[in-house]
């Protein structure tokens, strides 16, 4: 990311927000390098002319899925800020993944439009009174739900096709193990040992 003539005195005047996200606890701990990044953004807005305390992080939904209505936090406070006209620029990897599905999106570019809040990622820096920046913005967006709908169908797919074949391994309660296909109990001594 570079500063781009779209940030003004106006957007640094306000806060830069980055939001930090992942949809699941597992994805913390496991993809750990995706959290730091989206961390190091806040050293990125200073790079682009924020002052240190003009950054805000919020990070309320790290581990907290989007899907099926769950509320977060975090996009709650975000889109609040926005609507005070207190954001000049949201920081994100990829800006079209702050939202889960399509109408959430949606009406965060049209709050961005209406308070002149910049969204930036790592392929550049969006003025939603831009007419091209919110049709290319849109797009990707369309583009991230019909992949997640894409992803699950997949993964769908290959549990279908692991039970056909009898071979659909559900994750087993502690104290137990797959031996060739069979469920047993864990060989490990100190697994079966009871926790005081």
């Amino acid at each position: 990311m570079k500063a781009s003539s779209k940030i003004t005195a106006s957007h640094r005047g306000r806060l830069a927000v980055v939001y930090v996200r992942q949809s699941s606890v597992v994805q913390v701990r496991v993809h750990g390098e995706s959290t730091t990044r989206q961390y190091g953004l806040a050293a990125t807005a200073v790079e682009m002319g924020w002052s240190p305390g003009g950054v805000l992080t919020i990070d309320a939904d790290l581990g907290v899925s989007g899907r099926f209505g769950a509320h977060r936090d975090g996009f709650t406070e975000l889109l609040a800020r926005v609507c005070r006209g207190e954001v000049g620029a949201i920081f994100g990897l990829e800006v079209s993944r702050l939202a889960r599905w399509s109408g959430e999106f949606a009406r965060l570019l049209e709050l961005a439009r209406l308070t002149d809040t910049l969204l930036v990622d790592a392929d550049g820096v969006y003025d939603l009174s831009d007419v091209n920046d919110r049709l290319l913005l849109g797009l990707k967006g369309s583009m991230s739900e019909a992949e997640l709908h894409l992803l699950t169908g997949r993964l769908h797919g290959a549990k279908l096709a692991a039970a056909h074949r009898g071979e659909l391994r559900s994750p087993l309660a502690v104290g137990f193990v797959y031996d060739d296909g069979e469920v047993i109990v864990d060989p490990d001594e100190q697994v079966r040992q009871p926790t005081s």
